[in-house]
């Protein structure tokens, strides 16, 4: 079989994380430190998990509806409008997903139409799977750099100038991952401004939204006078609750466009987990203390990774959301990649090259701190010691 020629050309040259690559290295070294993976090091809040189990236990397992269980979609609406003023209709205009990578590719399948040259704004560095979703629905991905003297934040300037007849679409993820950035109101008012009276619709993802450090509540740019009918908000379980193997997220979109997601939603996966489903409930309902109780956790460990990091002189962006810091490693001489590499024969330390996430991202590391105080601080020692490693190559 000449299985190359059977392969659909446009799934073969996707390239394949750049996450995972180095996570995957990690694994295969004994007493080696990773702070590769975005996953929180927290188990999942026994309620949480105890309504998981009752569901099975009484025999709960079959499928729901395709958009979730009514119950479930009344509770997203509830809590959108308690926490983040966010108005959703539960019976028409919003869908329970298996996550929230599974409404991104939803979005996207509904809007782009294949061949057609139909471009999507995707401001970079970014999560590794916003482009290649994009190629697999037919669409045209295209880069927008975001960049630190920003606060890695989208201007309406940088916007407008990427904005082409093409443009069917941007994609905004804050609080970002890699870079932790957040998005104010006073932000979000002017690229609203220029999308309000277009035909471009936002697909914001908003996982992290509960995870941002500082007096100010997150804002979804979806909340903003006139651009809820411009946006498809996702958000989900996996991060704010320490629900990641749960697989369960959620989109909210104007009529018009859900019901075209759940048709599809409905032929690729029938309906979310229904066991996920019914834990997720309790999660809306009681888990606001558990995120507090995390969100403070994490609030620590940002605050010792930034010391720390710029001390070393790795100049270090405060990130005022998420669970990452994206550091400047300019000042080694080293790309990204070879940064990455040499720390982690050196020292076995795991990071994430900045280039994993976009072009944009050379001359930085993600590292994540969604890992314990003990395990950082090791972490830290380590990286000092092959920073005073390559300044003692340097000086010889």
């Amino acid at each position: 079989m000449n299985y190359e020629s059977i392969i659909a050309r446009r799934a073969a040259e996707i390239k394949p994380s750049g996450i995972r690559k180095f996570f995957d290295l990690a694994a295969t070294m004994q007493d080696c430190i990773s702070l590769g993976v975005g996953e929180p090091d927290f188990k999942t809040p026994w309620m949480i998990r105890d309504a998981g189990i009752k569901s099975l236990e009484r025999g709960k397992t079959w499928y729901t509806n395709n958009a979730g269980l009514p119950e479930v979609r009344n509770a997203i609406a509830d809590y959108l409008e308690r926490r983040f003023d966010l108005s959703y209709d539960p019976a028409t205009e919003i869908a329970v997903t298996t996550g929230g990578s599974e409404a991104i590719d939803l979005a996207l399948r509904a809007l782009l139409n294949s061949g057609e040259g139909e471009e999507v704004i995707i401001p970079e560095p970014c999560y590794v799977s916003y482009a290649p979703l994009c190629e697999l629905c037919g669409g045209v991905p295209v880069p927008m750099p975001l960049h630190a003297e920003d606060g890695f934040r989208i201007t309406a300037e940088g916007l407008r100038k990427a904005i082409t007849p093409k443009t069917k679409a941007i994609i905004m993820a804050f609080p970002g991952n890699p870079t932790g950035a957040v998005m104010r109101a006073e932000h979000l008012a002017p690229v609203a401004e220029l999308l309000r009276d277009t035909d471009i619709m936002v697909i914001t993802d908003e996982l992290y939204a509960e995870l941002t450090y500082g007096r100010q509540r997150h804002v979804s740019i979806a909340a903003l006078p006139g651009m809820k009918e411009h946006c498809i908000y996702v958000n989900g379980f996996s991060k704010a609750y320490a629900m990641t193997g749960w697989r369960l997220g959620y989109m909210c979109a104007p009529q018009e466009i859900m019901r075209i997601m759940v048709k599809i939603h409905q032929f690729g996966i029938i309906c979310a987990p229904t066991t996920s489903q019914y834990a997720a409930l309790v999660a809306l309902r009681d888990g606001d203390d558990a995120i507090e109780a995390m969100r403070q956790e994490y609030d620590m460990r940002r605050k010792l990774l930034v010391n720390a990091l710029n001390k070393m002189g790795l100049t270090c962006f405060e990130p005022e959301g998420a669970f990452y810091v994206f550091p400047s490693i300019k000042a080694t001489g080293l790309s990204s990649a070879e940064f990455c590499e040499q720390l982690l024969y050196a020292q076995k330390v795991a990071v994430v090259p900045g280039t994993a996430f976009g072009d944009s991202g050379e001359g930085f590391v993600r590292i994540s701190y969604s890992y314990s105080i003990e395990h950082l601080s090791e972490a830290l020692k380590r990286i000092s010691a092959f920073l005073e490693e390559l300044k003692n190559k340097s000086n010889s």
